[in-house]
């Protein structure tokens, strides 16, 4: 196997456009034309000082990747955290995650706030697994809540 480098780009760097491709083309699938919406915010969002774009490189390739952006003083908002098609079932988007956390705190942050579809249950599982308090009863049936937040505490 080879190692995992952790690389700062910003979105439209060459190296994000598969990330920007397979996760736009995963939310329009999935949401239809509101997963296209979100993925025209400004990526300037995720640029320091307050955010930053990952991606996690093996090879060469962007093999998995993510992002947060400031959503209050205490708080960053994770966005865009997503692994390969070709590259899943391996714990690159839980270790993601553990990058992003690190960075953030690194920006000051002490809190991390995240949203997730009804229709993407592997992350629901994943942010449960990882820590993060969920922000809604997670008894409910998830296509009758729209939006899943999660938070996390990150001191």
């Amino acid at each position: 196997m080879t190692t995992l480098e952790v690389r700062r780009v910003r979105q439209s760097d060459p190296e994000a456009a598969p990330l920007v491709a397979e996760l736009t083309y995963e939310y329009t699938s999935r949401y239809g034309p509101l997963g296209a919406e979100e993925m025209q915010r400004p990526a300037d969002v995720f640029e320091p000082p307050n955010g930053q774009f990952l991606l996690l490189m093996e090879g060469g390739v962007a093999v998995a990747g993510g992002a947060f952006m400031r959503f209050d003083e205490e708080t960053a908002e994770m966005k865009r955290i997503w692994t390969h098609s070709q590259h899943r079932r391996r714990g690159l988007a839980r270790r993601v995650l553990v990058e992003l956390e690190n960075e953030a705190r690194t920006f000051g942050y002490t809190r991390i706030y995240l949203t997730t579809g009804p229709r993407q249950p592997e992350a629901k599982e994943l942010y449960l697994a990882t820590g993060y308090t969920p922000l809604f009863d997670v008894g409910t049936d998830p296509l009758t809540i729209g939006p899943l937040a999660f938070s996390k505490a990150i001191h």
